[in-house]
């Protein structure tokens, strides 16, 4: 990494991953990268899961102790300048709720859940701006419980896919209490091949379209094992095949994961070396990779370039990866982009009202929320508020975590009808202010003319807001008028603003 001077201020990335967290705090001025401070701690958060799926106890409070010790790293950082990613573990766990609520109270920054596509494309980013290249390449990230692969050129991930196979997993499966058997080895690799399967064709190296020149390994267990390799002097830290089935021999040869010994083995790898070994093993014969270099970057340093990347000037702000994906989810979904913006431009003009002072993610969720109100029409028109919910709720949107998409498909779900079917969201005073904007925003364009939006304003005291309607928007808009009575009814019913109209 390069020293660099007069660099902007630093920015955090939180790596909640399945065996380890990570911090990470950088400066980045265009290609620049320098890195201030690395924190990690094993963790096992993916080893708490219960056969119900549920994280433990035990297992949460090491999460929980290990973001107060990053929190304390992260003093007087301010809330934009710092980004937490939660990975497979959270994305599977059935209580993971509960937990995010401990762990954001902890760590004194909101914590984010991505998806598995979203986390592969992330990867690629960190490890394509510490180690350019023009080169088509396959990028490969073993964690805990997922495994990623990308197929990329340049900065430019072209194939991104996300497999529930990781290190921690496996090994907990085949190799439990740390005994080695050539019988678990060879269960194993049938097990992470059979989950890996279908990404041949996208991913190896006789079929991948276009074809890949090289292959990189990103982050922990590929670090792991070319550091074992290394410092055995079985290769310069290349991964390969016959490599490989040295280290499956002298796991063999010791029987069990305390009697290994071999230079460059960390003692908090031990547990999960088996399961690592299998996947790789897999990976490079079924996808005929040769050689298997370790890579610069990783998960959190492409948080940090992202991060940087959305911290732009106002007037940059198009990088924001969001907007692009926004973009392409009105084309795949033939959203009535007039009828959007119109929504759009009278939600925020409501939010202006009701928070003056609401913080730019805020005013850019309701943006998007707006833009994407009706994809659901494609499905039916018939309760398309519900359909947008569900598609916003599930898709793979470029950019989004998974709390931000689940948040836009509430306020799809609340563009309409009864406020109730909302639960615990109306107790976030932040989403009830977007929630009003956009109901108020849809109610006033309804009629899809290009004057719809104009004649109402808000005045907001505490929890009473002052809805006043010009009288001659009543009189042009008796339609709108009568929506808006209902409008105040249904606050009335099960909303936690009192919505009355100005005298």
């Amino acid at each position: 990494m390069n020293a660099v001077s007069s660099l902007p201020l630093p920015l955090a990335a939180i790596d909640m991953g399945s065996n380890s967290f990570r911090l990470e705090i950088a400066q980045v001025a265009g290609s620049q990268y320098k890195r201030q401070q690395y924190l990690k701690e094993t963790v096992r958060l993916g080893g708490g899961l219960d056969a119900d799926g549920l994280l433990t106890e035990e297992a949460m409070q090491r999460g929980l102790d290990c973001l107060a010790r990053f929190k304390t790293a992260l003093s007087g950082f301010a809330p934009e300048r710092v980004r937490a990613v939660a990975t497979q573990t959270l994305r599977e766990a059935r209580n993971r709720n509960a937990f995010l609520v401990r762990a954001e109270q902890a760590l004194g920054y909101p914590v984010e859940v991505i998806s598995g596509r979203e986390e592969a494309r992330l990867i690629f980013g960190g490890v394509a701006r510490l180690q350019p290249s023009e080169h088509t390449r396959l990028v490969i990230d073993i964690g805990g419980r997922s495994t990623e692969m990308i197929l990329g050129r340049g900065r430019q991930p072209l194939k991104a896919e996300s497999f529930q196979i990781g290190s921690v997993s496996l090994s907990m499966r085949f190799f439990p209490e740390g005994r080695f058997t050539a019988e678990a080895f060879r269960a194993a690799q049938i097990a992470a091949g059979a989950e890996l399967e279908e990404a041949f064709k996208q991913f190896s190296r006789q079929h991948s379209q276009p074809a890949w020149t090289e292959a990189l390994g990103s982050s922990g267990t590929v670090g792991a094992v070319a550091q074992l390799l290394a410092g055995s002097g079985i290769t310069d830290g290349t991964v390969t095949p016959e490599a490989l089935r040295w280290c499956m021999e002298q796991c063999l040869a010791a029987g069990h994961m305390d009697k290994l010994a071999l230079p460059g083995l960390k003692d908090d790898r031990r547990a999960v070396v088996a399961g690592g070994l299998c996947i790789l093993y897999t990976l490079l014969t079924q996808f005929g990779i040769e050689a298997l270099k370790p890579a610069k970057g990783a998960l959190r340093q492409g948080v940090v370039f992202e991060l940087a990347q959305r911290l732009q000037p106002s007037g940059r702000m198009a990088e924001d990866l969001r907007e692009q994906s926004v973009q392409e989810l009105q084309r795949r979904f033939l959203v009535d982009t007039e009828q959007a913006r119109r929504v759009r431009d009278q939600a925020l003009g409501f939010l202006r009202q009701l928070q003056p002072k609401s913080p730019p993610e805020l005013r850019r969720e309701l943006a998007w929320a707006a833009d994407l109100h009706e994809i659901g029409m494609m499905v039916s028109h018939h309760d398309h508020h519900r359909h947008s919910a569900y598609l916003l709720s599930h898709v793979d949107a470029a950019g989004f975590s998974q709390n931000q998409l689940q948040r836009l498909g509430d306020l799809a779900l609340g563009q309409r009808g009864g406020l109730r079917k909302l639960g615990e969201r109306l107790e976030d005073e932040s989403f009830v202010a977007q929630l009003l904007a956009l109901r108020l925003a849809v109610l006033q364009c309804h009629g899809r003319g290009a004057q719809a939006g104009a004649g109402l304003s808000l005045q907001r005291d505490e929890r009473r807001v002052r809805v006043k309607a010009t009288p001659a928007w009543t009189q042009a808009n008796p339609r709108s008028a009568y929506l808006l009575l209902e409008e105040l009814q249904a606050w009335q019913r099960g909303g936690p603003l009192n919505l009355v109209t100005a005298e």
